[in-house]
């Protein structure tokens, strides 16, 4: 069953976090933070929700950055029960789709908590200062990939965050596998 975010919760500060990449650094908030804001995703490798449109969330990333966006993604998903969101299938989904963005490792779930993400994907759009401005879909697609000419509404907000500060007040949440969280 499909899991849904709640909606955004306008200027919640992006909490911070130190997770290794796949390119083998660690990397803080601080460190994938843009000039004019940040996306930060939680995705995951097997996700069919996630498969369906990596290649708009590429395109949508790289536009992004080229506004002052800086973005990243991670994936939290208990890789013990779910192996292929391991960290070593992270590395190869990194290089087989080329992404142009850190795919970073919570391993421990922590930051996933810390944001309350509750699905994959599940994209939080942040200021310049770190307060959340929007809380929404990439586009309508769900398990399938939607046609190409579907309103971008990620990239929009995330343009309009650029460009005056504010993410828009009418947001449609995303939609996901619901993340595959570890056992207490």
């Amino acid at each position: 069953m499909a899991a849904i975010p709640p909606v955004c919760d306008f200027g919640w500060r992006a909490p911070a976090f130190s997770l290794p990449a796949t390119d083998g650094k660690t990397y803080t908030f601080d460190d994938v933070a843009g000039e004019k804001g940040t996306l930060v995703m939680f995705i995951c490798n097997h996700c069919p929700y996630v498969l369906a449109v990596i290649d708009r969330i590429i395109r949508d990333a790289r536009e992004l950055q080229g506004l002052g966006i800086g973005v990243a993604a991670i994936c939290a998903n208990d890789a013990e029960a779910y192996p292929d969101d391991s960290f070593d299938n992270m590395v190869k989904m990194a290089a087989q789709w080329a992404l142009p963005f850190p795919y970073l490792h919570d391993a421990d779930q922590s930051v996933a908590k810390a944001y309350d993400a509750v699905c994959t994907p599940d994209f939080f759009g942040f200021d310049a200062e770190g307060g959340l401005q929007y809380r929404g879909r990439l586009d309508a697609s769900r398990k399938v990939a939607g046609p190409a000419d579907l309103k971008r509404d990620l990239f929009e907000a995330m343009r309009e965050v650029a460009q005056t500060g504010k993410g828009p007040r009418e947001q449609i949440p995303s939609m996901g596998c619901s993340i595959k969280w570890k056992d207490s």
